[in-house]
């Protein structure tokens, strides 16, 4: 569904993505994990089109993307939960919902996936006419999933969804992300907490300075000796 060729993405004279190579089949959670800086959310918003690569293909089904403005990609499929939620705190939940249906034209459509998101996230409901500013944490990450997939996204990127909420919370946001791909959705998971994250993956891609250093099924990686020590804190 999603491939990245030979992808390069500068900040300026910083050379952040160094040749980038990465795939994620439809129906997969595809997860990318590195320490901070490593160029995770930098690959995400260059799939988006946040960040233009220098050089290099990020292919959707086959379609070129690298050329095309944000809200364009946003049209073709891809949605995005980012990194420290950018919800808006001015808006109600159902005004920031709304605005995740910003490029869709069926109002029937925008309503039955109110209510898939609303089942989703029960909690949310409840908070229909609340502003988003004034959500607790967990719920601006419940806030932020919730207005990407008003997108119908074909793939859904998710940057960071657990970052500094409870464990309680992280259990209930990643048995959310299982359901979601159960339900269609396509995957491509950023997230600090490798071993929650390789949990639910099928696959992982393991990112260092701008670069693939390793790849392989989620299984293997868990038990990979440098990604043990490195990234799961296991000795």
């Amino acid at each position: 569904m999603l491939e990245l060729k030979e992808v390069h993405t500068y900040y300026g004279n910083i050379h952040a993505l160094k040749g980038i190579s990465l795939r994620v089949e439809k129906g997969e959670i595809v997860t990318l994990i590195g320490s901070n800086g490593a160029g995770k959310s930098t690959t995400l918003r260059t799939i988006q089109g946040i960040n233009r690569p220098r050089s290099g293909t990020v292919l959707l089904e086959g379609t070129a993307l690298e050329t095309l403005p944000p809200h364009e990609i946003a049209r073709r499929g891809v949605a995005q939960s980012p990194e420290g939620r950018l919800i808006f705190p001015r808006m109600t939940v159902l005004e920031n919902l709304e605005m995740g249906a910003y490029t869709r034209k069926d109002k029937t459509g925008i309503k039955d996936d109110l209510e898939r998101v609303f089942t989703l996230f029960p909690r949310l409901k409840e908070r229909i006419g609340q502003k988003g500013g004034t959500l607790s944490g967990g719920e601006q990450q419940m806030l932020a999933m919730a207005r990407a997939l008003m997108a119908r996204p074909r793939i859904l990127l998710l940057d960071e969804p657990s970052m500094g909420l409870s464990p309680i919370l992280v259990e209930l946001i990643f048995d959310t992300i299982v359901t979601i791909n159960k339900e269609g959705t396509t995957i491509l998971l950023v997230e600090q907490n490798a071993l929650m994250a390789l949990s639910i993956a099928n696959r992982g891609y393991v990112i260092q300075t701008g670069e693939i250093i390793l790849t392989d099924t989620a299984p293997n990686l868990k038990n990979n000796e440098m990604v043990r020590k490195s990234y799961l804190g296991i000795e």
